[in-house]
């Protein structure tokens, strides 16, 4: 446990700051500093912030040492100094010796308190257990395996469940800020199955990931383990993962989004609120009172779950995220750019932190670059011959298209820049059925009236084709002949 976690979980069962300085051995000022800390949120890095830990890479190696020197006699077992100096001639490690003394120290404390309580099988108010499980669903008319992250109270056999494309990090603390949210507390403690979505196993180690170690600091819960092969250790999320499965996803539910998915699942859950608990008389309902008397008060500050990676576009512009390409853009060319991962979006934004991009998210491998339309337009603005190989081409339709194909370099030119405003003011797609209407109208894509078309629609104006008759104009400043004005001088005068 770090320090930050011990001393906000003093401070969550009431004990004084003096209690608190004096329990972990810090300042009374340090521990009012930490104290004071509303928002554990990550931040996006900025251009200065520092890199990594030289330690980085060189975790598993020291572990593994360790780990061995469990069969071997007390006085023959790695020191921190033997670490480092094997680290330096086997490993190529070129750092301090400091950062080694504090992975060593921090990981000996860990492993005296990581097995306390492993087997505890009775549960108090405001304890939770976390699981996934999977089932179909059809989000706007397709067909997706979602995973389900499924939150039970044993106590009172209360079950919470939101649906996630994936099961990372993000999608953990997004499900679980949205449960505390609901029911207007966070947990004492937390019970996960090994290590999914929030961390790493190696061996009997647990690795927590940074962004769920922030979100515990922030709620001041505590989290726990099952041990590997051990799902009796949380029996109750592990049937209400079946129950609702059968229960509420039969037949396959349909929805417009995973969000409106949501909405319907939590109606759903909530209806079993009043059945009766399986070993005790009362229902889930009243005995969720005690598990809801029990539960920490909400920060508040809501917690943001977003991590922060930096990487290198290459010479397209584009940054590579777990094993898809997004494009930042031409200009962002071998830039550094923050990628801010979040449950549902990818983020990029430049070295002061301010967003460029954002995408939907894309879980599993999707071979081709992820993109916005207007990346590609500006980069067509720039440089009209690559029209041919645009990656954009297919979406426009075959009268656009064949005229853009005949256009010469400085038509092609005014287009794309007429095209990339026009996106700008009223979206891709709108700007896209505007161009196409004037085509097919005979008039000149390429115009300042692309624009003026492309937010009349997007206002829901009804385009009205045909050639205007100008000659209309004509008859407004036609004067009949008896109606002419008298002039000095003229015989009628």
């Amino acid at each position: 446990m770090s320090v930050q976690e011990r001393i906000r979980k003093l401070d969550s069962q009431g004990v004084s700051g003096r209690e608190i300085a004096r329990q972990v051995g810090l300042s009374r000022s340090t521990v009012a500093k930490y104290l004071k800390i509303d928002d554990y949120s990550p931040k996006p890095p900025s251009a200065t912030s520092r890199t990594g830990s030289v330690i980085h890479g060189f975790e598993s190696i020291i572990i593994a040492w360790l780990d061995e020197d469990r069969n071997a006699p007390r006085k023959q077992r790695h020191t921190a100094q033997r670490i480092f100096d094997r680290l330096t001639e086997e490993q190529g490690y070129e750092g301090t010796y400091s950062p080694v003394q504090r992975f060593v120290k921090k990981y000996r404390a860990d492993q005296q308190s990581a097995s306390d309580g492993f087997l505890e099988l009775q549960w108090p108010p405001g304890t939770v257990q976390v699981d996934f499980g999977q089932a179909d669903a059809l989000i706007a008319g397709h067909r997706l395996t979602l995973h389900m992250l499924v939150v039970t109270f044993p106590f009172s056999n209360m079950r919470f469940v939101r649906a996630y494309r994936g099961e990372t990090s993000e999608c953990v603390c997004h499900g679980l800020r949205s449960i505390f949210d609901e029911v207007g507390g966070a947990p004492t403690l937390m019970i996960f199955d090994n290590a999914t979505g929030v961390g790493r196993r190696v061996r009997k180690k647990i690795t927590e990931t940074k962004l769920f170690e922030a979100f515990k600091n922030h709620y001041r819960s505590q989290s726990r383990f099952c041990n590997p092969e051990s799902g009796h250790e949380k029996g109750n999320v592990e049937n209400a993962v079946g129950f609702l499965r059968r229960n509420i996803m039969v037949p396959i539910p349909a929805a417009t989004s995973v969000e409106q998915l949501n909405e319907l699942l939590a109606v759903r859950a909530a209806k079993f609120a009043s059945k009766p608990h399986w070993k005790k008389r009362e229902s889930s309902q009243v005995l969720f009172a005690q598990d809801q008397e029990a539960l920490l008060a909400l920060p508040s500050v809501q917690f943001d779950p977003v991590q922060y990676e930096v990487r290198k576009a290459n010479k397209y512009g584009h940054v590579q995220v777990a094993q898809n390409t997004y494009a930042a853009g031409p200009s962002f060319a071998t830039r550094q750019v923050s990628v801010g991962l979040r449950h549902e979006t990818i983020e990029l934004l430049d070295e002061q932190g301010k967003m460029i991009r954002s995408f939907p998210r894309v879980f599993g491998y999707h071979p081709e670059t992820i993109s916005e339309p207007s990346v590609v337009l500006g980069a067509l603005a720039r440089k009209p011959g690559a029209w041919s190989n645009s990656p954009i081409r297919a979406q426009f339709a075959d009268p656009l298209k064949d005229w853009i194909d005949t256009a010469d370099t400085a038509d092609r030119r005014q287009f794309f820049t007429a095209l990339d405003e026009a996106s700008q003011a009223a979206g891709f797609l709108t700007a896209l059925d505007a161009a196409e209407q004037l085509v097919v109208d005979g008039a000149d894509p390429s115009n300042p009236s692309l624009g003026m078309l492309a937010r009349r629609i997007s206002q829901g104006s009804q385009f009205e084709s045909g050639i205007v008759d100008l000659e209309v104009y004509d008859r407004l400043f036609t004067v009949p002949e008896q109606q002419q004005p008298m002039v000095e001088g003229s015989p009628a005068a």
